[in-house]
């Protein structure tokens, strides 16, 4: 049975040992299993001790590797598999390393989503289904998103949503009441709320327009959309094209007469 006769330090890594058996250079290991086998000059090593020794060292590599791709930031165990997979660590020892990281407090899936709600409700305005979409691709399982879910109250919801909503009615002012609550459902839609909370929360806010501010919005777009149209068609065709167009777009009938009236006019001062 060979024999350790030199173990020396790797230069590149403190942690890192050269193991040389009968002379000659046999494997490398992490001081943990090191320690753990209580590997020194002269001591024997049987075949399937070896194999423990090549087996817990790469399961070693991969959870320091697992360690360092979690310093950045909290990961799901679906997440730190891929990577280890990706490392090329076989199944085993994959397995086993995570063990380890969950035996230390270093993964946990649970605490993982609900930090990930938190930082999603707060950084990214989400509501309950784009994050149940977010933790899915997390790899975490259904039962445990839908546990931590739970604690993300309609209220809250409701909150954050009409943040959102009095954001884009401050945004989009030049337009109309129906492109705004176009504009407020497509967003909080895509966030991840559902039509209740989105009915709310634009139920929330008035979104009616006065009398001089038709005029002047109804200026902007309907400008645009005569140009569009004028260097195509003319008269008849012009006035119905541009008239449909605005009325798609949520213009009352009177604005949009008076509004057209008003471009005939002055084509025929030009």
């Amino acid at each position: 049975m060979p024999i350790i006769t030199r173990i020396g330090r790797q230069k590149n890594n403190n942690e890192r040992y050269n193991i040389y058996l009968d002379e000659k250079y046999a494997f490398s290991v992490d001081e943990a299993v090191l320690i753990k086998y209580q590997l020194t000059k002269g001591k024997v090593i049987e075949a399937f001790t070896l194999d423990e020794i090549v087996f817990d060292d790469e399961v070693r590599k991969a959870y320091n590797k697992a360690i360092n791709f979690l310093s950045y930031r909290m990961r799901s165990e679906h997440e730190v598999k891929q990577k280890l997979l990706m490392s090329e660590y076989g199944e085993a020892v994959i397995l086993e390393a995570i063990r380890k990281l969950y035996e230390h407090g270093f993964l946990n899936d649970e605490n993982f989503s609900k930090a990930l709600i938190e930082t999603q409700k707060k950084n990214s305005k989400k509501g309950p289904g784009a994050i149940r979409q977010e933790l899915k691709k997390k790899g975490i399982e259904k039962d445990l998103t839908e546990e931590v879910l739970a604690s993300y109250s309609e209220e809250e919801q409701l909150t954050i949503a009409r943040t959102l909503t009095e954001k884009i009615i401050n945004q989009y002012q030049s337009k109309t009441p129906r492109q705004i609550k176009q504009k407020v459902q497509d967003t909080l839609q895509r966030k991840g709320y559902n039509f209740t909370i989105i009915s709310q929360a634009i139920d929330s806010f008035e979104l009616e327009k006065e009398e001089e501010e038709w005029e002047a919005i109804i200026a902007i777009q309907g400008d645009k959309i005569w140009r569009k149209y004028a260097s195509k068609y003319s008269s008849y065709d012009l006035r119905r094209r541009v008239k449909q167009a605005l009325y798609l777009k949520g213009f009352p009938a009177e604005h949009i007469d008076l509004y057209i009236e008003k471009k005939e006019l002055e084509q025929q001062d030009e």
